[in-house]
């Protein structure tokens, strides 16, 4: 059984809901899946994982959320190598730059990128039924 943890900052909703949808399906899939606030988590649990799931909306210029997911992720960076992982987030404005930029930083950490999603604002049904998908890929 794949351990997958899915750890997320959301500053208005809409990436935790995407959370929510993403370790549901995932657990639905059969996985032992952690579900945890950037606040919560420590980057040295992500070694007991087989596959990490960040998640994080679009702030600024199209920059990952600054105060927690950012300065997480960067300590991430020298953990993820030969990790599975996946990006998610919710946006505003724009075309989901930030996630190509996160997904290529994730590449060039070593990490093997399985799945991106993006919502633009609140995630709608059909929004959803992607989380749902993406969490089937973590599997």
């Amino acid at each position: 059984m794949a351990k997958v943890l899915v750890v997320y900052v959301s500053t208005t909703g809409n990436t935790e809901k995407m959370a929510n949808a993403i370790a549901d399906a995932a657990k639905g899939a059969g996985a032992d899946v952690t579900l945890k606030t950037v606040g919560e988590a420590s980057v040295g649990e992500l070694a007991g994982y087989d596959v990490v799931a960040f998640g994080s909306p679009a702030m600024g210029a199209e920059v990952l959320e600054e105060a927690e997911m950012e300065p997480f992720f960067s300590e991430a960076e020298g953990k993820i190598s030969g990790k599975k992982v996946a990006v998610f987030g919710s946006y505003d404005w724009g075309d989901g730059e930030w996630l190509r930029t996160w997904e290529q930083r994730c590449k060039d950490a070593g990490a093997e990128v399985i799945a991106t999603v993006k919502a633009h604002l609140e995630p709608d049904d059909d929004a959803l039924a992607e989380c749902r998908e993406f969490g089937a890929k973590l599997v």
